[in-house]
């Protein structure tokens, strides 16, 4: 069995990569997107990721994966 990570959306399904799922994973209708990068960073122990979380959330946005609350 091949594990993977699926997001499930009106018009579809899509295989999400290992990073795009966990930023979805910290995306809980709580965190602001500032506290997304924020959690991110602390979890990976990384920096500088606030460019390429904006840009896939932007892309998430326009596909419909995700809105903003």
């Amino acid at each position: 069995m091949q594990e993977c990570h699926v997001l499930l959306y009106p018009e579809g399904m899509v295989q999400l990569n290992d990073t795009a799922a966990a930023i979805l994973g910290f995306c809980n209708g709580q965190r602001s997107v500032i506290g997304v990068i924020a959690d991110l960073e602390n979890a990976y122990e990384a920096e500088s990721l606030r460019e390429d979380v904006v840009s896939f959330l932007h892309e998430a946005l326009e596909r419909g994966w995700i809105r903003y609350v």
